[in-house]
């Protein structure tokens, strides 16, 4: 990736990461009118960043989050003594005669923290398949596939549009912003040789088609009830089962409100 693509993707993950504490504290200071204007100023940011990663840089179907966040224990050394083993001509594998078992030598055991109970050749193949897999090139879009992926990035614009036209208790923004999700899936789920990654991105966003269940007005009109009954008798009636279903009958009301926990 070039250098401005990666400014482009740290500052859509900066935007990320602080959406929701911008939108609370925002709400705080200066009321629901400030708490609006925070969303959309942050939701057109995004928007015009991805819209640049994808029809400038062509950065494919884009992940979330933006920049995998990095994995210490996947990133340490295969063997933190390999230039001590190399040096001194030790072997750091021994095969048995009749197991044919590959088993690490004492010379080149690793400290305790950064020990790990599979094969030497295990773990390098592991990792320089995670290397190979983090490294692949986006998967080119096509005509049908950049307009599913602009359909994806300015839902949020159009959800906010909608909702500034027709009030928030319309049915008309949910409607538009389900039918613009699905129809952004249809899109792509024709597209082949996807990597790991994007298949991954894929399957999230058809997992996240639930929160509309969340959404108002659906979640205030059939969802609220059935899912604050169906938790209170779980916390009732199976054991052990109330230390989480009750903190989280107090919390999903707070939860719904917050924009950027249901709708970002």
């Amino acid at each position: 990736q070039s250098l401005p693509q990666q400014k482009l993707l740290t500052w859509l993950s900066v935007l990320e990461c602080v959406e929701v504490f911008a939108e609370m504290g925002t709400a705080r200071v200066w009321g629901e009118m400030g708490r609006w204007t925070i969303i959309v100023l942050i939701q057109l940011a995004k928007a015009i960043l991805r819209l640049l990663l994808l029809l400038w840089y062509k950065s494919g179907i884009q992940t979330s989050p933006p920049i995998v966040p990095l994995n210490r224990e996947q990133q340490q050394p295969l063997h933190p003594q390999d230039v001590e083993g190399n040096s001194s001509g030790k072997d750091q594998t021994y095969v048995g005669r009749r197991s044919s078992r590959v088993v690490r030598s004492l010379q080149s055991t690793p400290s305790l923290q950064s020990r790990h109970w599979g094969s030497p050749q295990q773990r390098e193949e592991s990792q320089s398949r995670r290397v190979e897999e983090m490294n692949q090139p986006p998967t080119p879009l096509g005509l049908q596939e950049t307009i599913a992926e602009s359909i994806y990035v300015t839902r949020p614009l159009l959800h906010l549009l909608s909702l500034g036209v027709w009030g928030q208790r319309s049915w008309k923004p949910w409607l538009l912003s389900a039918v613009l999700d699905i129809s952004s899936l249809s899109l792509l789920s024709d597209l082949k040789d996807l990597n790991r990654r994007e298949r991954a991105e894929l399957r999230r966003r058809t997992v996240l088609l639930l929160y509309y269940l969340l959404r108002s007005p659906f979640y205030d009109r059939y969802s609220e009830g059935r899912i604050l009954l169906l938790l209170r008798l779980l916390a009732d009636y199976v054991p052990g089962v109330g230390f989480v279903t009750r903190p989280l009958m107090d919390y999903l009301p707070a939860w719904q409100k917050i924009y950027f926990y249901n709708w970002g």
